[in-house]
């Protein structure tokens, strides 16, 4: 893949891996955000990591716990960029699209959580600011809800995002 492309990981928080949350397909997930670092760090390709800040708006307090940390099968290097975010846009109020016009990304391959709030809006933002996106199909997720299970919201919200907003393409056929 091209210089001009990143590795965005949204919010692979170890808060997300709790069992008692059920998150849907959590290991093969975990195991696909996995291989696309570690495939980007081996092509040196620029990773970006965002972590979100929560505040009280979950109802416990994970902000620099152990819980908000990003996940160690992941662990930023030190020269690695990492952007903390209040909402589930990664562009609104950080200085994401700077750094991606700093460093001429015009690309951007996308997994993480969740997939109807951070991964849906930034994937939106970064289409609609003109980047290229390609959503890793099995390296994002979410938790069953009141309304939707987990599985029949992702299949549908990836059906949209293929229509308009990104490519969606499997971890292992993504080449780096």
């Amino acid at each position: 893949m091209s210089q001009n492309t990143a590795l965005l990981l949204i919010d692979v928080q170890n808060g997300f891996f709790n069992k008692e949350f059920g998150l849907y397909k959590s290991e093969e997930v975990l195991r696909n955000i996995t291989l696309l670092h570690n495939k980007a760090r081996e092509s040196n390709m620029k990773i970006i990591y965002i972590q979100h800040l929560f505040g009280n708006s979950i109802g416990i307090q994970i902000d620099g716990t152990e819980m908000g940390n990003i996940h160690s099968n992941i662990t930023p290097k030190e020269d690695d960029i990492i952007i903390q975010k209040k909402t589930p846009n990664s562009f609104y109020q950080t200085n994401l699209h700077n750094i991606l016009q700093e460093n001429e990304i015009e690309n951007l391959i996308v997994a993480g959580f969740q997939t109807e709030f951070c991964i849906d809006t930034t994937i939106r933002e970064a289409y609609s600011l003109g980047y290229k996106v390609i959503l890793a199909s099995d390296a994002h997720s979410t938790f069953n809800s009141e309304l939707f299970k987990a599985e029949d919201l992702i299949n549908y919200l990836t059906y949209i995002y293929s229509k308009w907003f990104a490519k969606l393409i499997p971890t292992e056929e993504i080449n780096f």
